[in-house]
Protein backbone atom coordinates (compact mmCIF):
# COMPACT_ATOMS: atom_id res chain seq x y z
CA UNK A 1 0.00 0.00 0.00
CA UNK A 2 1.30 3.45 -0.93
CA UNK A 3 1.92 5.48 2.21
CA UNK A 4 0.67 9.01 2.83
CA UNK A 5 4.03 10.75 2.89
CA UNK A 6 4.26 13.86 5.09
CA UNK A 7 8.02 13.70 5.61
CA UNK A 8 9.82 17.03 5.97
CA UNK A 9 12.66 15.90 3.73
CA UNK A 10 13.63 13.99 1.75
CA UNK A 11 10.00 14.39 0.94
CA UNK A 12 7.17 13.51 -1.39
CA UNK A 13 7.48 13.53 -5.19
CA UNK A 14 4.49 13.32 -7.47
CA UNK A 15 3.50 9.93 -8.89
CA UNK A 16 3.92 11.19 -12.45
CA UNK A 17 7.47 12.37 -11.83
CA UNK A 18 8.39 9.12 -10.09
CA UNK A 19 7.17 7.22 -13.14
CA UNK A 20 9.17 9.38 -15.55
CA UNK A 21 12.24 9.15 -13.34
CA UNK A 22 11.90 5.36 -13.19
CA UNK A 23 11.73 5.14 -17.00
CA UNK A 24 14.93 7.17 -17.28
CA UNK A 25 16.74 4.73 -15.00
CA UNK A 26 16.12 2.09 -17.65
CA UNK A 27 16.37 4.21 -20.78
CA UNK A 28 16.81 7.99 -20.91
CA UNK A 29 14.42 9.29 -23.58
CA UNK A 30 15.30 6.60 -26.08
CA UNK A 31 19.07 7.04 -25.78
CA UNK A 32 19.72 3.39 -25.00
CA UNK A 33 21.43 4.41 -21.75
CA UNK A 34 20.25 4.85 -18.20
CA UNK A 35 20.29 8.34 -16.70
CA UNK A 36 22.62 6.74 -14.13
CA UNK A 37 25.12 5.84 -16.87
CA UNK A 38 25.44 8.95 -19.01
CA UNK A 39 28.47 11.23 -18.85
CA UNK A 40 28.01 14.56 -17.13
CA UNK A 41 29.77 16.11 -20.12
CA UNK A 42 27.62 14.39 -22.73
CA UNK A 43 25.25 16.33 -25.02
CA UNK A 44 22.34 14.56 -23.30
CA UNK A 45 23.21 15.89 -19.86
CA UNK A 46 24.21 19.31 -21.18
CA UNK A 47 20.69 19.62 -22.59
CA UNK A 48 19.20 18.53 -19.23
CA UNK A 49 21.08 21.02 -17.08
CA UNK A 50 20.64 23.90 -19.51
CA UNK A 51 16.88 23.35 -19.70
CA UNK A 52 16.69 23.16 -15.90
CA UNK A 53 18.63 26.41 -15.54
CA UNK A 54 16.46 28.19 -18.10
CA UNK A 55 13.27 27.00 -16.41
CA UNK A 56 14.47 28.26 -13.01
CA UNK A 57 15.05 31.73 -14.46
CA UNK A 58 11.77 31.67 -16.39
CA UNK A 59 9.63 30.57 -13.44
CA UNK A 60 11.17 33.14 -11.10
CA UNK A 61 11.08 35.99 -13.62
CA UNK A 62 14.86 36.44 -13.51
CA UNK A 63 15.65 35.98 -17.20
CA UNK A 64 17.79 38.79 -18.57
CA UNK A 65 18.44 40.29 -15.13
CA UNK A 66 22.03 39.19 -14.60
CA UNK A 67 21.32 35.99 -12.67
CA UNK A 68 22.95 32.59 -13.13
CA UNK A 69 21.78 29.19 -11.92
CA UNK A 70 24.00 26.53 -10.40
CA UNK A 71 23.33 22.96 -9.29
CA UNK A 72 25.90 22.14 -6.61
CA UNK A 73 26.52 19.46 -4.00
CA UNK A 74 26.89 19.54 -0.23
CA UNK A 75 23.32 20.56 0.54
CA UNK A 76 22.25 23.88 2.04
CA UNK A 77 24.74 23.18 4.84
CA UNK A 78 27.67 23.75 2.48
CA UNK A 79 26.05 27.00 1.32
CA UNK A 80 26.21 28.28 4.90
CA UNK A 81 29.97 28.66 4.51
CA UNK A 82 30.16 29.26 0.73
CA UNK A 83 27.94 32.34 1.07
CA UNK A 84 30.16 33.84 3.76
CA UNK A 85 33.41 32.88 2.09
CA UNK A 86 32.39 34.41 -1.24
CA UNK A 87 30.50 37.49 -0.03
CA UNK A 88 31.75 38.59 3.39
CA UNK A 89 34.46 41.26 3.54
CA UNK A 90 34.22 42.08 7.23
CA UNK A 91 30.66 41.72 8.55
CA UNK A 92 27.20 40.44 7.64
CA UNK A 93 23.76 40.59 9.25
CA UNK A 94 21.66 37.52 10.03
CA UNK A 95 18.04 37.04 11.06
CA UNK A 96 17.92 34.04 13.40
CA UNK A 97 14.62 32.19 13.01
CA UNK A 98 15.57 28.59 13.67
CA UNK A 99 18.02 25.75 13.60
CA UNK A 100 19.21 26.31 10.05
CA UNK A 101 19.74 30.04 10.33
CA UNK A 102 21.63 29.40 13.58
CA UNK A 103 23.87 26.94 11.74
CA UNK A 104 24.44 29.44 8.93
CA UNK A 105 25.50 32.06 11.48
CA UNK A 106 27.93 29.64 13.09
CA UNK A 107 29.69 28.96 9.79
CA UNK A 108 29.78 32.65 8.83
CA UNK A 109 31.63 33.53 12.04
CA UNK A 110 34.70 31.84 10.54
CA UNK A 111 34.97 34.63 7.96
CA UNK A 112 34.08 37.83 9.78
CA UNK A 113 31.70 39.53 12.17
CA UNK A 114 28.15 38.18 12.32
CA UNK A 115 25.50 40.63 13.49
CA UNK A 116 22.33 38.99 14.76
CA UNK A 117 19.71 41.63 13.95
CA UNK A 118 16.94 39.69 15.69
CA UNK A 119 16.14 36.22 17.00
CA UNK A 120 13.07 34.21 17.95
CA UNK A 121 15.09 31.77 20.06
CA UNK A 122 13.49 33.16 23.22
CA UNK A 123 10.26 31.34 22.31
CA UNK A 124 11.84 28.29 20.67
CA UNK A 125 11.52 29.91 17.22
CA UNK A 126 7.72 29.91 17.23
CA UNK A 127 7.47 33.38 15.66
CA UNK A 128 9.19 35.55 13.05
CA UNK A 129 10.80 38.74 14.39
CA UNK A 130 9.66 41.86 12.52
CA UNK A 131 10.89 44.75 14.67
CA UNK A 132 14.55 45.03 13.69
CA UNK A 133 16.86 47.29 11.72
CA UNK A 134 19.66 46.43 9.32
CA UNK A 135 22.81 48.57 9.11
CA UNK A 136 23.77 49.94 5.71
CA UNK A 137 27.45 49.03 5.94
CA UNK A 138 27.02 45.26 5.96
CA UNK A 139 28.29 42.99 3.18
CA UNK A 140 24.98 41.10 2.97
CA UNK A 141 21.86 40.21 4.94
CA UNK A 142 20.94 36.54 5.37
CA UNK A 143 17.58 35.02 6.26
CA UNK A 144 15.85 31.64 6.08
CA UNK A 145 12.47 31.96 4.38
CA UNK A 146 10.83 28.92 5.96
CA UNK A 147 11.65 27.23 9.26
CA UNK A 148 11.10 23.54 8.56
CA UNK A 149 11.61 22.53 12.18
CA UNK A 150 9.24 24.91 13.99
CA UNK A 151 6.86 25.62 11.12
CA UNK A 152 7.24 29.37 10.58
CA UNK A 153 7.59 31.35 7.36
CA UNK A 154 8.73 34.87 6.53
CA UNK A 155 5.89 36.78 4.86
CA UNK A 156 7.75 39.95 3.80
CA UNK A 157 11.40 40.53 2.91
CA UNK A 158 13.34 43.79 3.32
CA UNK A 159 14.55 45.91 0.42
CA UNK A 160 18.26 46.60 0.84
CA UNK A 161 21.24 48.20 -0.84
CA UNK A 162 23.38 45.28 0.29
CA UNK A 163 22.79 41.82 -1.21
CA UNK A 164 19.84 39.93 0.29
CA UNK A 165 20.72 36.25 0.71
CA UNK A 166 18.07 33.65 1.47
CA UNK A 167 17.96 29.96 2.28
CA UNK A 168 14.74 28.80 0.59
CA UNK A 169 15.33 25.08 0.95
CA UNK A 170 11.85 24.23 2.21
CA UNK A 171 9.65 26.66 0.28
CA UNK A 172 11.38 27.26 -3.04
CA UNK A 173 8.88 27.68 -5.92
CA UNK A 174 5.94 27.51 -3.50
CA UNK A 175 4.77 31.13 -3.68
CA UNK A 176 5.07 34.24 -5.80
CA UNK A 177 7.92 36.53 -4.74
CA UNK A 178 9.89 39.37 -6.25
CA UNK A 179 12.97 37.21 -6.73
CA UNK A 180 14.93 40.18 -8.10
CA UNK A 181 15.13 41.50 -4.51
CA UNK A 182 17.61 38.73 -3.72
CA UNK A 183 21.28 38.70 -4.57
CA UNK A 184 21.58 34.99 -3.86
CA UNK A 185 19.07 32.23 -3.17
CA UNK A 186 19.99 28.67 -2.29
CA UNK A 187 17.84 25.60 -1.71
CA UNK A 188 18.50 21.94 -1.08
CA UNK A 189 16.43 20.05 -3.65
CA UNK A 190 15.11 17.32 -1.36
CA UNK A 191 12.14 19.20 0.08
CA UNK A 192 10.34 20.92 -2.78
CA UNK A 193 12.26 20.29 -6.00
CA UNK A 194 13.70 16.79 -6.34
CA UNK A 195 15.65 14.05 -4.55
CA UNK A 196 18.55 14.62 -2.19
CA UNK A 197 21.92 15.17 -3.81
CA UNK A 198 21.81 18.57 -5.49
CA UNK A 199 21.44 22.14 -4.27
CA UNK A 200 19.98 24.93 -6.35
CA UNK A 201 21.78 28.29 -6.28
CA UNK A 202 20.45 31.41 -8.02
CA UNK A 203 23.00 34.19 -7.93
CA UNK A 204 23.31 37.70 -9.31
CA UNK A 205 26.71 37.47 -10.92
CA UNK A 206 27.62 41.11 -10.23
CA UNK A 207 27.83 40.54 -6.44
CA UNK A 208 30.82 38.20 -6.83
CA UNK A 209 34.54 38.97 -6.97
CA UNK A 210 34.59 41.61 -4.25
CA UNK A 211 36.33 39.80 -1.38
CA UNK A 212 40.12 39.85 -1.02
CA UNK A 213 40.61 36.39 0.47
CA UNK A 214 41.75 33.42 -1.57
CA UNK A 215 38.83 31.03 -1.95
CA UNK A 216 39.44 27.28 -2.38
CA UNK A 217 38.64 26.22 -5.92
CA UNK A 218 35.66 24.00 -5.08
CA UNK A 219 34.14 26.63 -2.78
CA UNK A 220 34.35 29.52 -5.24
CA UNK A 221 31.08 30.30 -7.02
CA UNK A 222 33.06 31.65 -9.97
CA UNK A 223 34.63 28.22 -10.47
CA UNK A 224 31.23 26.61 -10.91
CA UNK A 225 29.84 29.45 -13.01
CA UNK A 226 32.77 29.17 -15.41
CA UNK A 227 32.11 25.45 -15.84
CA UNK A 228 28.31 25.67 -15.73
CA UNK A 229 28.02 23.39 -12.67
CA UNK A 230 30.16 20.62 -14.18
CA UNK A 231 33.59 21.56 -12.80
CA UNK A 232 33.36 18.17 -11.12
CA UNK A 233 30.80 15.40 -11.59
CA UNK A 234 27.43 16.76 -10.44
CA UNK A 235 24.47 14.77 -9.13
CA UNK A 236 23.17 13.86 -12.58
CA UNK A 237 20.10 11.94 -11.49
CA UNK A 238 19.00 14.50 -8.88
CA UNK A 239 19.31 17.28 -11.47
CA UNK A 240 17.29 15.28 -13.99
CA UNK A 241 14.45 14.69 -11.52
CA UNK A 242 14.57 18.39 -10.60
CA UNK A 243 14.13 19.15 -14.30
CA UNK A 244 11.04 16.93 -14.38
CA UNK A 245 9.66 18.88 -11.42
CA UNK A 246 10.36 22.22 -13.10
CA UNK A 247 8.66 21.07 -16.30
CA UNK A 248 5.61 19.97 -14.35
CA UNK A 249 5.50 23.26 -12.46
CA UNK A 250 5.45 25.19 -15.72
CA UNK A 251 2.74 22.94 -17.17
CA UNK A 252 0.58 23.51 -14.08
CA UNK A 253 0.66 27.27 -14.61
CA UNK A 254 3.85 28.25 -12.84
CA UNK A 255 4.45 29.48 -9.32
CA UNK A 256 1.25 31.54 -9.12
CA UNK A 257 -0.86 28.46 -9.81
CA UNK A 258 0.96 26.26 -7.32
CA UNK A 259 0.73 28.97 -4.67
CA UNK A 260 -3.07 28.89 -4.91
CA UNK A 261 -3.03 25.13 -4.38
CA UNK A 262 -0.65 25.48 -1.44
CA UNK A 263 -2.82 28.14 0.18
CA UNK A 264 -5.89 25.93 -0.19
CA UNK A 265 -4.19 22.93 1.42
CA UNK A 266 -2.75 24.93 4.31
CA UNK A 267 -5.97 26.86 4.94
CA UNK A 268 -8.00 23.66 5.15
CA UNK A 269 -5.53 22.12 7.55
CA UNK A 270 -5.21 25.14 9.83
CA UNK A 271 -9.00 25.57 9.93
CA UNK A 272 -9.39 21.94 10.99
CA UNK A 273 -6.59 22.26 13.54
CA UNK A 274 -8.13 25.35 15.12
CA UNK A 275 -11.57 23.74 15.32
CA UNK A 276 -10.51 20.51 17.02
CA UNK A 277 -10.17 20.59 20.83
CA UNK A 278 -7.80 17.61 20.83
CA UNK A 279 -5.10 19.53 18.92
CA UNK A 280 -3.44 22.94 18.91
CA UNK A 281 -0.93 24.70 16.69
CA UNK A 282 2.57 25.33 17.98
CA UNK A 283 3.59 28.61 16.29
CA UNK A 284 2.05 32.07 16.32
CA UNK A 285 -0.73 32.44 13.75
CA UNK A 286 0.93 35.35 11.94
CA UNK A 287 4.03 33.26 11.23
CA UNK A 288 2.35 30.02 10.15
CA UNK A 289 4.07 28.22 7.30
CA UNK A 290 2.29 27.02 4.17
CA UNK A 291 4.81 24.20 3.89
CA UNK A 292 5.33 22.75 7.38
CA UNK A 293 2.43 22.73 9.82
CA UNK A 294 3.39 21.93 13.41
CA UNK A 295 0.85 20.94 16.07
CA UNK A 296 0.48 19.00 19.30
CA UNK A 297 -2.09 17.18 21.39
CA UNK A 298 -3.83 19.20 24.09
CA UNK A 299 -3.74 16.04 26.21
CA UNK A 300 -0.23 14.59 25.96
CA UNK A 301 -1.34 11.38 27.67
CA UNK A 302 -3.03 10.38 24.39
CA UNK A 303 0.22 10.43 22.40
CA UNK A 304 0.61 6.65 22.17
CA UNK A 305 -3.02 6.31 21.09
CA UNK A 306 -2.66 8.96 18.38
CA UNK A 307 0.67 7.58 17.14
CA UNK A 308 -0.87 4.14 16.74
CA UNK A 309 -3.84 5.66 14.92
CA UNK A 310 -1.94 7.53 12.21
CA UNK A 311 0.68 4.84 11.71
CA UNK A 312 -1.96 2.12 11.23
CA UNK A 313 -3.76 4.38 8.75
CA UNK A 314 -0.68 4.47 6.51
CA UNK A 315 0.70 7.91 7.33
CA UNK A 316 4.44 8.54 7.64
CA UNK A 317 6.56 11.52 8.61
CA UNK A 318 4.16 13.12 11.09
CA UNK A 319 6.45 13.01 14.12
CA UNK A 320 7.69 16.49 15.02
CA UNK A 321 11.35 17.44 15.21
CA UNK A 322 12.93 16.45 18.51
CA UNK A 323 13.61 20.11 19.42
CA UNK A 324 9.91 20.98 19.08
CA UNK A 325 8.02 17.76 19.79
CA UNK A 326 4.44 17.17 18.78
CA UNK A 327 3.68 16.61 15.12
CA UNK A 328 4.50 18.10 11.73
CA UNK A 329 2.67 17.79 8.42
CA UNK A 330 4.71 18.90 5.41
CA UNK A 331 2.50 20.19 2.59
CA UNK A 332 5.08 20.72 -0.13
CA UNK A 333 4.14 21.41 -3.76
CA UNK A 334 3.88 17.70 -4.56
CA UNK A 335 1.58 16.93 -1.64
CA UNK A 336 -1.86 16.15 -3.14
CA UNK A 337 -4.92 17.85 -1.70
CA UNK A 338 -6.43 14.37 -1.28
CA UNK A 339 -3.70 13.38 1.17
CA UNK A 340 -4.29 16.51 3.21
CA UNK A 341 -8.02 15.80 3.28
CA UNK A 342 -7.33 12.23 4.46
CA UNK A 343 -5.16 13.55 7.28
CA UNK A 344 -7.83 16.06 8.30
CA UNK A 345 -10.38 13.23 8.32
CA UNK A 346 -8.11 11.19 10.57
CA UNK A 347 -7.76 14.11 13.00
CA UNK A 348 -11.53 14.56 13.05
CA UNK A 349 -12.15 10.89 13.78
CA UNK A 350 -9.54 10.85 16.52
Amino acid sequence: MKKYNFNAGPSILSTEILKEAAKAVQNLEGSGLSILEISHRSPAFTAIIQEAQELVLELTGLQGKGYRVLFLQGGASLQFLMVAQNLMHTKAAYLNTGRWSSSAMQEAQLFGEVIEVASSADKNFTYIPTDYSIAEDIDYFHCTSNNTVAGTQIKEFPTLQSPLVCDMSSDIFSRVLDYSKFGLIYAGAQKNLGPAGTTLVMIKESILGEVNRQIPTMLDYKTHLAKNSVFNTPSVYAIYVSLLTLRALKEQGGIAAIEEKNKKKATLFYQALDALPAFEGIVEAAARSLMNITFKLTDSSRQEEFDTTWQKAGFVGLKGHRSVGGYRASLYNAQPLENVERLIDLLNKF
